[in-house]
């Protein structure tokens, strides 16, 4: 039986992904910043909807227009770049052998199971994908279901998307109930953003379901900057804690925003204290519309070269890059700054 607290923080975070912020005009004058950009940004909108929760917004610095937050989601006319070596499909994935289900590597597989995201995050190498091509549902789940079954050798499935905790706890139960009914399935990853830009999507019910399931439940989330880091979100990750989740991290690369040794120190430290390990840093993957988040591969290995001098190796992520038809990450190699 769900508790009221419970029930409250289901409303809550369905309230906060009803009252995103759309429109760049007014995330500009929540932070006092209502001159300080160019109308003729706002158009890029057109090309990649601007989605903003206000519990992100609350972690922006009033009236800097800098802030390494509004940065990411705000649309600006550089995405109108056509740049060589971006494209649409970055990684080669609008191919999918069931809908909403991507074999890429090996023993692993990635279901998109919702096609939304509370956020849309203007570097994301998703932003072209054909997410109408490829959404799902109870009765569309059971090819995808029917295909781990003939592939003994998938061992771990990952929740991604779009975002999979967009989908509500009884829909994530019943996806668990399907897999946990396929003997060989060990793992599953939930890849999501939600529970930083909306950490009451941490629910208790969610947690709860998650501490019964027999496989290994790693969240992996996405976060760039240490300043996302408060303690709304750090109570949500001991509720997932407190459950037996793994708590994972990967981040991007991005100029202007945290290509600096500082900043990813930073951002490692602020991930260890809310008990969040640092696993990937990627380079940008070079999608359409956001060569100007792209940081020079000379420029990553330095950062990285640093940053191993004042961390500890379990802060450090690893520097990879993902190349489209690869059957893995590619990790950089730190030794070649050449």
């Amino acid at each position: 039986m769900i508790q009221i607290n419970e029930v409250n923080l289901q409303t809550n975070w369905q309230k906060e992904l009803a009252n995103v912020v759309t429109d760049p005009q007014e995330l500009l004058n929540i932070l006092g910043l209502h001159d300080q950009f160019d109308a003729r940004d706002f158009a890029a909108k057109r090309l990649f909807p601007m989605r903003v929760p206000r519990p992100f917004i609350a972690k922006m610095r009033h009236g800097d227009r800098h802030d390494p937050l509004l940065l990411q989601v705000l649309p600006v006319h550089q995405e109108y770049l056509t740049e060589a070596g971006f494209s649409k499909d970055p990684l080669e994935e609008q191919d999918a052998p069931v809908p909403g289900l991507l074999h890429k590597y090996r023993s692993r597989v990635l279901l998109m199971l919702k096609t939304g995201c509370a956020v849309n995050c203007r570097y994301c190498f998703r932003r072209h994908f054909p997410y109408q091509d490829n959404q799902v549902n109870k009765r569309s789940l059971e090819p995808v279901f029917e295909y781990l079954r003939a592939h003994p050798e998938i061992n771990e499935v990952i929740l991604s998307g779009g975002d999979p905790l967009m989908a509500k706890d009884n829909m994530i139960a019943w996806v668990l109930e399907q897999l946990e009914a396929i003997p060989q399935i060990k793992r599953l990853r939930i890849h999501s953003r939600l529970p930083v830009v909306i950490p009451a999507r941490v629910t208790e019910e969610l947690c709860q379901r998650l501490a019964q399931s027999h496989l290994k439940v790693i969240l992996v989330n996405h976060i760039n900057h240490a300043n996302e880091i408060d303690d709304t979100f750090k109570a949500a990750m001991q509720r997932l804690k407190q459950a037996n989740v793994t708590l994972l991290n990967q981040a991007v690369l991005l100029k202007g925003i945290n290509n600096d040794v500082a900043t990813q120190a930073q951002l490692s430290e602020a991930l260890f204290d809310a008990d969040i390990l640092p696993y990937y840093l990627h380079l940008l993957d070079k999608v359409e519309g956001a060569s100007h988040f792209d940081v020079e591969e000379r420029e990553a290995k330095a950062i990285m070269a640093e940053l191993l001098e004042v961390l500890p190796g379990f802060l450090v992520p690893k520097l990879v890059r993902e190349i489209g038809g690869q059957p893995s990450k590619t990790p950089i190699d730190l030794g070649l700054l050449g």
